[in-house]
């Protein structure tokens, strides 16, 4: 196999390969990346038995062919070689030459034949635009469990229907839901599957590219398939059955608060400095005209904010954990936030205010004990 690529290229394209391929493994050949040359391109594939990506590269092909190169380590050569074009040659022994302006230099790959197929995207299901689909991924991603023994928790599910997208995501503690309207009316039957936390966060890494585009969607019994334009992300499915979301979301709160967001970030970013590091407990106490944000650790020290608000019903004063509610603060958009609230014993809920018709957005957090 030998041709010639554009150093900025090849570097763009690898980039994008390195949070799939696997770095600490005990098969080799999956710290490997798939180079293989088609007509004016060449094709770079990685995979970590999990989650595959296959993108294109430009390049002038004198010899067609296939091999395998470690990735982390091509990408960290490839990147500190002048702007300028790149010969690659790859021998039958599985040796990569690569050759810019005065820089030569030989790296060992491995043969193609043992690096895993890939499977074939099916039809597409649907055309979703890539801007939604990051923006509900930014919107529920920090509200999936780590714990990997709760596996069904490990990722949000995703919901197709032929009024637009859901996705809800959960670690048991909190609950985030995204509704977004669009037409899918090509869809026929709904779809719904879980879709791994690594999956979505390589789905962001492609919209940073370019998020006006828009993604080719679909799925078979095992993998969800995501395609835009010549680059495919495909994903194992995560079995088991998601909890039944609609069953945590609070059917009615007596109470509401209107908030600036920023102004309540900032006082729970300070007040969280004096909460237990553990729990990260602070505690929300609602008034007749003012909200105050209190923690406390006996030993070191205490805080409190006061933030004044319309309200002249029952008063409350509920637990949460400071970051639960952060990330919520820190994802949604908008100046304004409403604060949905019962008592001392439910769920909280918050939304943005304000935010467009055909998006809804809703976030649960359970009440700690104070």
């Amino acid at each position: 196999m030998e041709f010639a690529v554009s150093k900025s290229d090849l570097v763009r394209e690898l980039g994008l390969t390195q949070g799939v391929v696997e770095r600490k493994t005990t098969i080799p050949i999956l710290s490997n990346i798939l180079l293989e040359t088609d007509g004016d391109k060449i094709w770079l594939t990685a995979t970590d038995l999990e989650l595959g990506i296959r993108c294109a590269c430009p390049a002038r092909v004198k010899k067609e062919g296939a091999g395998t190169i470690p990735a982390r380590r091509l990408l960290d050569y490839v990147r500190l070689l002048p702007d300028a074009d790149v010969q690659v040659k790859v021998a039958e022994n599985q040796w990569a030459t690569f050759v810019c302006g005065r820089s030569r230099t030989r790296i060992a790959g491995m043969s193609r034949e043992s690096f895993p197929e890939l499977p074939q995207m099916p039809e597409v299901l649907a055309e979703i635009p890539l801007g939604v689909l990051s923006q509900m991924i930014a919107s529920t991603i920090f509200a999936i469990s780590a714990e990997e023994s709760r596996f069904t928790l490990n990722g949000a599910l995703l919901i197709l229907n032929d009024t637009g997208l859901v996705m809800v995501s959960t670690d048991g503690h909190r609950l985030s839901l995204v509704e977004k309207k669009i037409d899918l009316s090509g869809l026929g039957a709904s779809y719904r599957a879980l879709l791994p936390k690594k999956a979505m966060s390589e789905i962001q890494k492609l919209a940073n590219d370019d998020a006006s585009k828009t993604i080719q969607f679909s799925g078979n019994d095992n993998h969800l398939f995501f395609r835009i334009d010549k680059r495919l992300l495909l994903s194992r499915k995560l079995t088991g059955n998601f909890p039944d979301y609609e069953r945590v979301l609070p059917k009615e709160h007596p109470y509401t608060l209107v908030l600036q967001k920023d102004e309540l970030k900032s006082a729970i970013e300070r007040v969280a400095q004096f909460a237990d590091e553990r729990s990260k407990t602070i505690r929300l106490k609602i008034l007749k005209g003012e909200l105050k944000v209190h923690s406390s650790i006996s030993e070191t020290g205490e805080s409190e904010e006061s933030i004044p608000i319309e309200h002249d019903g029952a008063e409350a004063e509920i637990g949460f954990n400071a970051q639960y509610l952060l990330d919520f603060l820190r994802a949604v958009d908008g100046t304004e936030i409403e604060f949905h609230f019962k008592d001392s014993g439910s769920a909280g809920e918050m939304r943005p205010r304000g935010s467009s018709p055909d998006t809804v957005y809703r976030y649960v957090v359970m009440p700690m004990r104070i």
